[in-house]
């Protein structure tokens, strides 16, 4: 018989949280998944999550402010390519430590949160190695672009469970069912060129999974509610606080991937002034 040994999950997180690197992070997350998957855990209940006060991507990417964020154009010379490639890899690689912390950070759930969240984070490395492969075709890699914590600060800011899921989820996530296409369309005409072909190939997996992604976010958004006896109504609310006036759009949103991740006919109505 060999020797099981157990993990103690939420000090594990932190630790993948923690990783300093890409590589190490995802060689953490596999082996902690596995284990994970084989149900060789302990947690331990005395421990409290702590509020990480800066992300893990730091010691390597160089941080700037949104609006400063080179601009993606040219996408049929390799340099747009690097750029649009590099903003996705750095959305991936936050959405897993977004994922990790979900389950880190809000312990009292129940097993099916822990494996929504940890499947999730597991759909996120898979999408940030996919993303980062091509990148590195394009002789560059993941940290060589300044990047924004807009996605970090949003984890900062929502500590409670039914703000993280409408914020992550529900809004942040939902946006990229939107984005996603309007980028597809923008590939569209340089389709002879094979580094294209594979970028809008990855950008299909992503926004399949995302589907799904926001989907658990509904679920554990309406579950939040339920607990805490509160409308589901809030979500407009909560978006409001931290993204004033991002309702109604004027843009038409992804009516088919937003309908099948949960949003209702009533949402989508407040949400964008084009009719879904």
């Amino acid at each position: 018989e060999g020797i099981i040994i157990r993990m103690e999950l939420y000090s594990t997180l932190e630790n993948i949280l923690n990783a300093p690197d890409p590589r190490g992070k995802i060689t953490l997350f596999r082996d902690f998944y596995a284990h994970y998957r084989r149900g060789e855990m302990t947690r331990d209940a005395t421990t409290s999550p702590i509020v990480f006060a800066a992300p893990s991507y730091h010691g390597f990417c160089t941080v700037i402010d949104p609006k400063e964020v080179p601009r993606r154009n040219k996408l049929n010379t390799p340099h747009g390519q690097t750029l649009l490639l590099h903003a996705i890899a750095h959305i991936e690689y936050s959405a897993i430590d977004l994922a990790l912390d979900a389950v880190y950070r809000f312990r009292d759930l129940g097993a099916e949160f822990e494996s929504d969240w940890l499947s999730v984070a597991d759909d996120e490395v898979r999408h940030f190695e996919m993303i980062e492969g091509l990148l590195r075709e394009l002789g560059s890699f993941y940290g060589a672009y300044p990047v924004h914590d807009a996605l970090f600060e949003a984890s900062q800011r929502t500590l409670e469970l039914i703000e993280r899921m409408a914020v992550v989820p529900r809004y942040l996530e939902a946006n990229g069912l939107d984005a996603t296409p309007q980028i597809l369309r923008k590939l569209e005409p340089f389709r002879q060129d094979p580094m294209i072909v594979k970028i809008m190939d990855a950008l299909h997996v992503i926004l399949d999974e995302e589907i799904d992604h926001v989907r658990k976010g509904d679920r554990w958004f309406e579950e939040g509610c339920r607990r805490e006896g509160k409308d589901t109504e809030l979500y407009f609310d909560i978006i409001e606080k931290y993204y004033p006036q991002s309702f109604p759009r004027k843009v038409s949103v992804n009516c088919d991937a937003r309908k099948e991740a949960g949003f209702s006919e009533g949402e989508l109505s407040r949400i964008s002034s084009n009719i879904c």
